[in-house]
């Protein structure tokens, strides 16, 4: 892979910030932003790209695994928690979102005369499993668990859990392949 000059010197530094920082991260590039920094726990081979933001909550934890790469101006806003295993990629502006500005499902349900800043805050935990590949621009929302082997389409938003060894995209996602363990092959939905 080719860099520019600028482009070359702006990884150095990021490298000499990730080495004094992140100690266990691979590269940590500059600008990043990690908000309650002490709450983000990550694992060798942590890698992020440009302009990306990790929140976590006062009392809840983002956990990354090993290996784990995100790509340019990703959002992970984990005031709900956000736990990650091995071995996963995002490309760049993945979003994350644990947290929603009132509530619109059962019986105590937000009025919209409130103010979306004044609502109460819901906020409920993502888990990802290892293996998982997530495509440009794709939405994550609260309460999602992700399984192992998966592949999230670019620009999908994923509102439901989604089990092992499959792929899914749209808005919202939708089964798209089944990962045949007999043929070695994605298979689509039936």
């Amino acid at each position: 892979m080719f860099y520019g000059c600028g482009e070359f010197l702006g990884n150095g530094i990021s490298l000499l910030y990730t080495k004094l920082k992140w100690h266990k991260a691979r590269l940590v590039r500059l600008p990043f932003y990690a908000r309650n920094q002490k709450n983000i726990k990550y694992d060798n081979g942590f890698t992020t790209g440009r302009y990306c933001r990790v929140t976590a909550g006062k009392n809840t934890i983002v956990q990354f695994g090993k290996n784990f790469i995100m790509g340019d101006f990703c959002q992970l806003e984990g005031l709900g928690g956000i736990t990650i295993g091995d071995n996963v990629l995002f490309a760049s502006k993945v979003f994350l979102g644990t947290t929603s500005h009132g509530n619109y499902k059962g019986e105590m349900q937000s009025s919209p005369e409130i103010p979306p800043n004044e609502r109460i805050l819901k906020s409920v935990p993502i888990i990802i499993g290892n293996n998982v590949w997530v495509g440009n621009n794709a939405s994550i929302l609260q309460g999602v668990k992700i399984g192992n082997g998966v592949v999230i389409g670019a620009n999908s938003v994923v509102t439901q859990n989604i089990p092992d060894n499959t792929m899914w995209g749209g808005v919202p996602a939708r089964l798209i392949k089944v990962w045949n363990e007999e043929t070695h092959k994605w298979e689509l939905k039936k």
